[in-house]
């Protein structure tokens, strides 16, 4: 047995005692109060997940196992003459809250590479799905694709006990996160590239790799590395995550689960979100017409699109009430690597002048940018333009989160999800009755 999994057994075996003593001996116990309106919204807010892999604080951001974003880059172990950490390294931090050692990352890159290789059936089916398909779809079956080759399936059929069932969904998503990436650039390249592939190179981890296979030079795998990480998990409750988790409830294996959470993710409302920024600032870019963008240029360009009736993408967000700290880190990226790009020169004129223009409107509840606001303008720069794809590059980030979360979930033996639903005369009647209490 690897480290990684020794350590996880033990915290395994330490946090199960925790979940069965709450509901023993606290299930009753309400957890605030739900409204109709909660209700009837998608669940806004109803607290009735668990997840100790993330958190989303609403003045703080993201918490990646209790750490902040720059505490968990500050903490985890670099390559050689990287900024940013081993993504491998990090998926050890997810899993067992621990900050892995230099040598225990390491141990982990050389665990998904040996687990790397796309099955040849995966690259046929891709070559024979019509090109004009979108990136998403293909993503979304290849994962599915794969699903023969799960490990909790054969052995949940050949039975196997309840308190087992991590181990065959450690392996499957562990198998499944290390060819993700290799996938993922075999689609870039088939789509936009003549269909010129690049063979992986084993001495490289896998934010390496990935620019490697993308024929994109450094430091695109820094860029990859701080994506991977920051898009890895968002809490339990947005679409990409709850829908991994609805599917893998149901005993599913994590092929069947994740490829139901990337087909949530390539809905307008979740994951297309920077390829939507990108398409506005570009628009924004050409109605300035090769000026600077200046305070006063911008400030009016923007009343103009709010008095229009039109929204300011990137801008917002459903918890934080502060600026994303994802957006921070990747504006502290640009301040270092492209500081004169004129798209990025918008978008850090939009983060000075935008929060300002909300607020005096006085409709969003958060005027501040989200992770959403500088994404794609990143990708674009270091010559990825091809923005259907960006969704792609979110969902292999998503995945590191996700199949944590779900090999937790088969630790805790968490059951299937199963919400009780109401009929409108139903509220209707219990709306009377509050009415009248």
């Amino acid at each position: 047995m690897s480290k990684l999994k020794e350590v996880l057994l033990k915290k395994i075996e330490e946090h199960r005692p925790r979940t069965q003593k709450l509901l023993k001996d606290h299930g009753d116990v309400k957890v605030g109060e739900v409204t109709i309106a909660q209700v009837i919204g998608g669940a806004r807010g109803i607290r009735s997940l668990v997840t100790d892999i993330s958190y989303l604080d609403p003045e703080e951001g993201i918490r990646f196992r209790g750490k902040l974003i720059p505490e968990t880059f500050a903490a985890l172990p670099k390559g050689r003459g990287c900024e940013y950490p081993y993504v491998e390294g990090f998926w050890y931090f997810l899993l067992t809250g621990d900050v892995p050692t230099a040598e225990e990352a390491l141990e982990v890159v050389e665990d998904f590479k040996a687990r790397r290789a796309v099955p040849q059936y995966v690259i046929d089916m891709l070559r024979a799905m019509p090109r004009d398909t979108h990136p998403m779809t293909m993503f979304s079956a290849a994962i599915l694709a794969m699903q023969r080759e799960s490990i909790f399936a054969q052995r949940y059929a050949e039975g196997m006990k309840r308190d087992d069932y991590w181990d065959p969904m450690y392996e499957d998503c562990t198998n499944l996160l290390a060819k993700l990436p290799s996938i993922a650039a075999y689609i870039y390249r088939m789509k936009y590239k003549a269909d010129v592939h690049i063979p992986a190179d084993e001495s490289l981890d896998l934010g390496g790799n990935f620019a490697h296979q993308m024929g994109i030079p450094k430091p695109y795998d820094d860029v990859a590395r701080m994506y991977f990480i920051l898009h890895s998990d968002h809490e339990s409750g947005n679409v990409s995550a709850h829908a991994t988790h609805l599917v893998a409830s149901a005993l599913s294996d994590c092929y069947y689960s994740l490829s139901g959470g990337m087909n949530g993710l390539a809905g307008p409302l979740h994951g297309l979100a920077n390829q939507e920024v990108l398409r506005w600032l570009m628009n924004f870019q050409k109605k300035l017409d090769g000026k600077e963008p200046t305070e006063e240029l911008v400030r009016e360009a923007l009343w103009d699109t709010l008095k229009a009736g039109q929204v300011i993408p990137g801008f917002g967000h459903a918890v934080l009430r502060k600026t994303d700290p994802r957006y921070t880190a990747q504006r502290e990226f640009c301040l270092k690597n492209l500081p004169d790009y004129p798209l990025f020169k918008l978008v850090n004129m939009l983060f000075k002048v935008t929060p300002d223009v909300l607020s005096e409107q006085g409709k969003v509840k958060n005027p501040w940018p989200n992770v959403d606001a500088h994404s794609g303008v990143i990708q674009w720069y270091y010559g990825l333009t091809e923005w259907d794809f960006y969704t792609v590059l979110f969902g292999v980030g998503r995945a590191i989160g996700v199949l944590a979360n779900i090999t937790w979930d088969r630790a805790l033996a968490y059951p299937i999800e199963r919400p009780k639903s109401l009929t409108t005369k139903m509220l209707e009647d219990i709306a009377a009755e509050g009415s009248k209490a």
